[in-house]
This record gives structure tokens, sequence and C-alpha cells, in this order.
């Protein structure tokens, strides 16, 4: 089951729109004072799902001349779940808005951070998809 009638609504340039690149830079602003000091740059994908969620990932990859040291990247589940810039919240708002196959977001979960390789890092997001029964979601 897709979460709408297209193969999925969470193409590449939604997935720029719902997090756009800009974030990572007021990320370390808020966080460093520098947005220049940042180790990585964040990006939301798309991974998949099925009858009960959809799951995306935070992907940290590494900056040019930065190192992407563990110890940098896994406390993030905490400090993303917080942050105001990172605003999951209104990130979970903008993927409930373009889900349209009955079912909207229910609870989500920040995963731990997974070590894929030295320069890219990921924290996973699961969304549980639960009934809409107000309606809320429209076919786009």
């Amino acid at each position: 089951m897709t979460v709408s009638s297209s193969p999925t609504p969470f193409t590449r340039p939604v997935m720029a729109e719902i997090f756009p690149q800009d974030r990572t830079d007021r990320f370390f602003e808020a966080l460093l004072g520098d947005a220049g000091e940042g180790a990585y740059d964040i990006g939301l994908v798309y991974v998949g799902e099925s009858e009960e969620q959809i799951q995306f990932e935070f992907h940290l990859r590494q900056r040019p001349g930065r190192c992407l040291a563990c110890n940098l990247t896994y406390g993030l589940p905490e400090v993303f779940i917080r942050h105001p810039v990172i605003d999951m919240a209104g990130l979970i708002r903008q993927i409930d808005s373009r889900i349209c196959n009955g079912k909207r977001c229910g609870t989500w979960r920040l995963g731990r951070t997974q070590e894929v390789s030295r320069t890219l890092h990921v924290l996973p997001l699961s969304i549980g998809l639960v009934p809409d029964h107000q309606g809320s979601n429209r076919q786009r």
C-alpha cells in the first residue's frame, strides 16, 4: 500500500521542500554559532512504507575537509527531537499533509545513529500510520 495513488508523494523535490538544504546551516548556526563549523550536511530521505508505518532517514553526509566522527552524531536523536530548527513536530505535519490514502501520521520515533560509512551516518525516522477518521488528508 502506498500513501497516495501515485508511486510515492515523497520524491526528491518534495523531500527538499520538507527539509530544505539551508536547514543544515541554520542548525549549525544555532548550535555552534557558525554554520561553517558543521562537519556534515543533513538531508531527509524517504525509505519506504507499509500499512502501519512510513520510514525516512536523516542522512548526515560529511562535508569536504571535515570529519564525521561518531562522537559528533551519536547524541543527535535527542538533539533533533528538541531542536527548533529541526522542528520535528513541523516536519511530521508536513509529511502528514502529503499522505492521501485514508491514513494520517500517528506516533513517531527517531532511532539511534547508524554509521553506514566514514562519510555517511543515518538516523532512522519511523512514523506510525493511523486511520484518518476526520478525512483531513486530501487526494493530491
